[in-house]
């Protein structure tokens, strides 16, 4: 029981059972737990329970329930730590169904990584014990993806690391887990800015337009296709571009380019300013891309933990590989990944200097134009 809780109320004169152990090492500080459970944060679901002394419950970070007063309320590392203290689970939130629901994902998971075609939402969601509708809310929420999305993803990120050392892009297609090149292209759904052997080739058949243009940040690069924005910089050059895309076709602006740059510099001068509508041609591996999505989620003016981002991409513990996805961010500012800090409030890394991350923040923020 001990080494299990995160944390508990001062000892109170008339109940000494109340003994309060330090933190444990690897889960939420005391802190950081008040402010998910006062934020109602799934993406702490299942990483401690919250104990309510007052009431005698033990509750999920993210229960509707009204707050109680912080003074009421302790840590547990997990459900069998809190029944250990003599506290039940709540009838509302239903805590102790965290972890099945962890369980059904990962099963799921599981089967769709191991099955030659995506399976059906029924199937998945029968053998868990959940309805489908229930079940895909369920899946999403944790996973950061509907089935069939994360099968989709799962598909295409095989076959484009299966392109890497494939002696022919059909065969990295068939590797990939699709029934055949027209289905690849198809699911692609305008995915690919690039074709599978200039994905592979550096860029080779494509054509890249690129400027770089004097900020208020410093000089800014930004290169596109046909499809979006491929890059966005600072202080890189063309031959910084041509070392990405060593066969690619650059080329200079011309009348759409421009309009797109135009667009680019606007968002970067006025962070805050609405940005989806710029098209984006970056790809990566579906952690990434869902890091990324993440990223884009970040309000202007908010800013996010590492630890929160690797929880919105569905895997809590991997707060070291949400960073590695954040600093493969090819398109500084439109995907926004100087919204994210370390847990304990400073600025982190950027690739660009914290200058400019500091400045992108102050721009952002409530005032700061």
């Amino acid at each position: 029981m001990t080494a299990a809780v995160i944390d508990r109320p001062p000892v109170l004169p008339t109940d000494s059972a109340r003994a309060a152990p330090g933190p444990v090492a690897g889960l939420p500080g005391p802190e950081e737990a008040w402010r998910a459970v006062l934020a109602r944060d799934r993406a702490y679901d299942g990483r401690f329970v919250t104990g309510v002394f007052s009431t005698g419950i033990y509750c999920r970070p993210s229960c509707a329930a009204r707050h109680p007063a912080r003074a009421n309320v302790g840590f547990f590392a997990d459900g069998a730590a809190a029944r250990a203290a003599g506290l039940r689970p709540c009838k509302r939130c239903l805590p102790d169904d965290v972890a099945r629901d962890e369980a059904a994902v990962a099963a799921a998971i599981a089967t769709i990584r191991a099955a030659d075609e995506p399976p059906a939402l029924g199937a998945l969601a029968a053998s868990a014990g959940y309805s489908p509708a229930h079940f895909q809310r369920l899946f999403t929420r944790l996973a950061g993806l509907s089935p069939a999305a994360y099968a989709r993803s799962l598909r295409r990120e095989r076959a484009l690391a299966a392109l890497g050392g494939a002696e022919r892009v059909s065969d990295a297609i068939y590797d990939g887990g699709y029934s055949g090149p027209s289905r690849f292209y198809a699911a692609q759904d305008g995915r690919l800015g690039m074709t599978p052997s200039a994905w592979r080739d550096g860029g080779r058949g494509v054509t890249i337009r690129w400027a770089v243009v004097p900020t208020t940040l410093g000089p800014m690069l930004v290169a596109a296709t046909d499809r979006g924005v491929c890059r966005l910089s600072f202080a890189e050059t063309g031959e910084d571009l041509r070392t990405r895309f060593p066969h690619a076709d650059l080329a200079e602006a011309d009348p759409a380019f421009a309009a797109l740059l135009a667009e680019v510099v606007a968002a970067v001068e006025e962070p805050g300013r609405p940005s989806a509508h710029i098209p984006l041609d970056v790809r990566g591996t579906a952690f990434q891309e869902r890091v990324w999505a993440a990223l884009r989620d970040i309000p202007p003016g908010e800013t996010r933990s590492y630890a929160e981002i690797a929880a919105a991409a569905g895997k809590p513990a991997a707060v070291r590989a949400a960073g590695s996805a954040n600093g493969a961010n090819n398109v500084a500012v439109l995907i926004p990944c100087h919204r994210v800090i370390r847990s304990d409030g400073s600025l982190g890394g950027y690739a660009y200097g914290l200058a400019i991350k500091q400045e992108l923040l102050r721009r952002e923020a409530p005032g700061g134009g």
